[in-house]
């Protein structure tokens, strides 16, 4: 439904100037890189040429990485290494291997003695960094997953709700992004976990639409990498009913790459699946669950949405709302991204130039007009977590679902199934992280290592250190 327009500055319908995302600052697909190579190209995004590998056990390394075998790619290189120890080409390419498995001690290891022979080698010192932070801030999750306590209880819930972070499961731009299986098994891996709910929330990064209108904010015949555009098929609408998800944001971003006309076919085949949605201005979700009456409110950094920047705009519909529903969910896509906005800054974020939202201050307000649970996503990276008045608010979720044109390596590949159990008046009872990462170029699946509960739990201390819930080791949180 739509409530009656709020107070605040005139919204119009208008494209997001900035893509949601943006190259990482690594390649994202390693194959691509490495088949260069094969051809005597050099490496993709070399300015300057550099030696290049060659002799059969290099080569069979990069037949194994365009295999997607990393164990093999792995052995060969560093059978290459035995035999040429100063071959940075190996050296680069095994440290690449281990970026792709977030194995960071690996890559420091395989990266350091290009550093010290070649110290210009490719865009060496700014990926040895990354590396080396990530290595660094997991040897800090370690330490304090092993202070924390082995599980907690979750308590008795009234609304036991489940929700992930940004999905978008195939493209239709450029050409050539949809998956062999149609998408068809993108969720097999974790439909029990998102079933397993009386809520399942995501955030839906893309219109659903066939019209092939052209895109708002890119040429049409825009290479692939310089511009980021989504527009899965209507087809799709099906698998996320099936896959148990009940309501949707559609206040990112990207809502709005393909014109009016498919923003409209995204909303007409969630409401032909009875997916519930929140996102163009004054709409809002509602439904009942037992016995309570529910309400979802989805805001984005945009005025073509639920206005995140404009807060008394944001209170009045967030207390209207609260007026008619007993219990008030928010959601939120804001914050700057990638591996460096890991950590919620005090004030308004800042990406490229766009205002991304002053998230504590946003979130806050919310809460004091209603809200009893607040859900971010669009770093495309997990954030910490922060209970205010006796109300869970989570940053941002993460990664969830996002085939072929995002980064699914390092923290951009860890995401989380957020389980949160609410109190019959919305507070928080205590909620889980089940961990999760993507494999083939962007599909679910359960982490039996829990990495995300590791760093939220890192990241809560760091940025919410009086006000964060306890994370047990199990991701179990009060």
């Amino acid at each position: 439904m739509t409530l009656p327009a709020q107070p605040g500055p005139a919204r119009a319908v208008v494209p997001a100037v900035v893509p949601a995302v943006v190259p990482a600052v690594v390649p994202a697909v390693v194959p691509a890189v490495v088949s260069a190579v094969v051809l005597g190209l050099g490496l993709a995004g070399s300015a300057e040429a550099k030696p290049v590998s060659s002799g059969p056990d290099y080569d069979r390394g990069v037949l194994a990485l365009i295999r997607k075998d990393p164990a093999a790619a792995i052995d060969a290189f560093q059978a290459c290494l035995t035999q040429r120890p100063d071959d940075d080409a190996c050296a680069w390419q095994l440290g690449w291997v281990h970026w792709t498995l977030s194995d960071w001690k690996a890559v420091v290891a395989a990266w350091e003695p290009i550093e010290k022979r070649n110290p210009t080698y490719e865009s060496l010192q700014k990926n040895l960094a990354s590396a080396r932070g990530e290595r660094d801030s997991l040897a800090v999750a370690a330490a304090l997953r092993a202070t924390a306590p082995a599980t907690l209880p979750l308590g008795v819930a009234t609304i036991r709700l489940r929700a992930v972070g940004d999905m978008m499961i195939g493209t239709l731009f450029p050409e050539g992004e949809l998956a062999p299986d149609d998408a068809v098994g993108t969720f097999d891996a974790v439909r029990s976990a998102l079933l397993d709910a009386d809520v399942t929330f995501g955030n839906l990064e893309g219109p659903l639409c066939d019209d092939e209108t052209p895109p708002t904010k890119c040429a049409a015949n825009a290479t692939p990498g310089s511009c980021y555009a989504f527009r899965s098929p209507t087809r799709y609408g099906p698998l996320y009913k099936a896959a148990g998800f009940d309501v949707l944001s559609t206040a990112n971003n990207h809502a709005g790459d393909f014109e009016d006309v498919c923003r409209l076919q995204t909303e007409q085949t969630l409401d032909a699946q009875g997916v519930l949605w929140s996102g163009r201005p004054g709409t809002v979700a509602e439904w009942t669950v037992n016995g309570k009456k529910l309400g979802l409110v989805g805001f984005h950094t945009n005025m073509a949405c639920n206005y995140l920047n404009d807060t008394p705009a944001a209170v009045a519909l967030v207390t209207l709302l609260a007026a008619r529903v007993d219990i008030v969910i928010v959601s939120f896509h804001g914050g700057a991204e990638g591996e460096k906005a890991q950590h919620v800054p005090i004030g308004p974020e800042l990406y490229y130039g766009e205002d991304r939202g002053d998230l504590r201050a946003f979130t806050h307000a919310v809460i004091d007009a209603g809200a009893d649970l607040v859900l971010g996503h669009g770093p495309h990276v997990l954030r910490g977590m922060e209970v205010y008045n006796g109300r869970l608010i989570e940053y941002s979720m993460g990664n969830f679902a996002t085939y072929g044109r995002f980064t699914v390596t390092g923290p951009q590949g860890v995401g989380e199934i957020l389980e949160v159990g609410l109190a019959d008046d919305g507070v928080l009872t205590g909620g889980r992280i089940i961990g999760t990462i993507q494999v083939d170029e962007g599909r679910p699946v359960l982490d039996p290592t829990n990495q995300a509960a590791d760093r939220v739990r890192m990241l809560t201390v760091a940025d919410f250190p009086e006000l964060g819930p306890v994370i047990a080791q199990d991701g179990t949180f009060r």
